[in-house]
């Protein structure tokens, strides 16, 4: 049975979101699929940023941001309460963001950080 959370941790744009729905637009996914917000161990400064499209897991909780399924696991908002998820598509960069709040320390690239 899915549930569905009210109050997400995380915030994304508007080009985050129309970028989104255009990758799973292109990635042609099913229903049973939806964005997964994450973190896990890893990277330069000790944890990486998990953002790609999955089906859901035990201990995901559910979320709708505009249309746009979200599915987070329940340990990871701890880590991501406050972050703005954002996608950059000019010359010197493009790709998603993060600006996360409880970073204490980022790496160079932005997909790595520590609290």
């Amino acid at each position: 049975m899915e549930t569905t959370t009210s109050i997400i941790p995380v915030s994304f744009t508007e080009g985050a979101k129309k970028e989104l729905r255009k990758l799973k637009d292109q990635q042609e996914l099913g229903d049973e699929f939806g964005l997964r917000v994450g973190v896990e161990g890893g990277g330069c400064a000790g944890m990486n940023y998990i953002l790609g499209f999955d089906q859901i897991k035990d201990g995901d909780q559910i979320y709708d941001v505009d249309g746009i399924k979200i599915y987070m696991h329940k340990a990871h908002g701890l880590y991501l309460a406050g972050m703005e998820i954002d996608f950059q598509d000019g010359l010197n960069s493009r790709g998603f963001t993060f600006n996360n709040p409880n970073a204490s320390k980022t790496c160079g690239c932005g997909t790595s950080f520590s609290v």
